[in-house]
């Protein structure tokens, strides 16, 4: 029986979702150290610079920065080391005919414990042009105008 149960998430790349039109997700596992799981339960973690890879048939997380863990010792781990993901064979075969056409790039949206064990949403994603990011700052822009003007209407502050 896991201690945890639920969702905890630990570190999100809202960046990826405005840089990349989000084709596929999966959620995978990763294969970590102790000092890791321990610099992660204090909430430490930074997708920033992170992308998934597959090399002879497996996956792996590059750029994932983990800070040492401060109670450690010389056993502590690298920050930045590379870490295998855990994912079906099906999934795998999948992501590497995906990946093979070419244009489509493997990134981590999410980490967070699910259950008690460490896990990574990635994403297959495909990079946005520029234009492409106007016209979704754009449309948000937009709806958030609408939704202002109907909560304006509820009240009855329609002049303003």
């Amino acid at each position: 029986m896991p201690k945890e149960v639920g969702r905890k998430v630990i570190a999100s790349n809202r960046r990826a979702r405005h840089d990349y039109a989000i084709l596929d997700t999966y959620e995978a596992g990763v294969v970590l150290v102790g000092t890791e799981v321990k610099s992660l339960r204090d909430g430490k973690a930074s997708l920033a610079d992170a992308f998934a890879t597959v090399d002879d048939g497996e996956v792996f997380l590059r750029g994932l920065h983990i800070p040492e863990y401060v109670q450690g010792t010389w056993t502590n781990h690298a920050p930045r080391r590379t870490r295998k993901l855990l994912l079906h064979r099906n999934e795998i075969e999948k992501l590497i005919g995906k990946t093979k056409e070419g244009g489509v790039s493997l990134v981590p949206l999410a980490l967070y414990f699910k259950d008690g064990k460490v896990k990574v949403e990635l994403a297959l994603a495909r990079g946005k042009k520029a234009y492409d990011k106007r016209q979704a700052i754009a449309k948000r822009d937009a709806q958030r105008e609408v939704a202002k003007a109907m909560g304006r209407a509820v009240k009855g502050k329609y002049g303003r």
